[in-house]
């Protein structure tokens, strides 16, 4: 895991002008020890729609990033294809947060009652940017599956509930469209306009155009 860490800091200071070093990696054999550790992850994960529940596997900090350990991720995964390999990318998740939070200063860590709410209110972004970086994507079809078939239309950009499931695929749009740098910059300076005006700028065409595109994406999915 640390090694598996140590290539994907590597692999981000490609990217980003801030990439942190020197964190604690601190790993819990059970649920119960993590979010007594990290308190503001039960808070997370009660915002998140049952189909992102079980990949808020870890939590962030400045200084140090709390996640299951390898074995107890196994023990979270569920039988649909990709979530074992989603969950096994959690130590990745919770390093990319602090990542996304030393490039765009609007967003956590630190956290506190107000840098939590910010948090909440970007949670498309956070845990979008979180989950793209961390290469979470391709491996949560079975869940966005879930969320579509559970629950009505999703909001775009993502709402909070949605966020862990759904934002990464915004990235993943993004990518297609314009290019891995287009990411980054949404990443960095997102958090700082709107939601709308952010996305317009990325993808360089009005939110409706996207949203349409974004929803058909999902729903191929669906179909599948």
């Amino acid at each position: 895991m640390l090694e598996d860490l140590e290539r994907f800091r590597a692999r981000l200071e490609g990217g980003f002008e801030h990439v942190p070093g020197e964190l604690a990696v601190v790993l819990h054999p059970r649920a119960p020890m993590l979010a007594l550790a990290a308190p503001w992850l039960p808070l997370a994960r009660a915002v998140s729609a049952p189909a992102g529940r079980r990949y808020f596997a870890g939590w962030f900090s400045s200084a140090e990033i709390h996640v299951l350990s390898p074995a107890a991720l196994e023990q979270r995964a569920s039988g649909v294809p990709g979530s074992h390999a989603a969950l096994l990318r959690a130590p990745r998740h919770e390093y990319a947060h602090v990542v996304v939070g030393a490039n765009e200063p609007l967003l956590p860590p630190p956290f506190s009652p107000r840098s939590f709410r910010r948090y909440v209110r970007a949670a498309w972004l956070c845990e979008g940017a979180a989950t793209y970086l961390a290469g979470q994507v391709p491996h949560l079809g079975a869940a966005v599956v879930r969320r579509l078939r559970e629950g009505t239309t999703p909001s775009f950009p993502p709402a909070p509930r949605d966020a862990l499931v759904l934002g990464g695929t915004v990235f993943a749009l993004l990518e297609r469209e314009r290019g891995p740098r287009a990411c980054i910059d949404l990443i960095a300076t997102g958090a700082r306009p709107g939601a709308a005006e952010a996305i317009e700028r990325a993808f360089g065409r009005p939110v409706p155009s996207v949203q349409r595109t974004w929803l058909e994406e999902l729903r191929s999915l669906s179909a599948g």
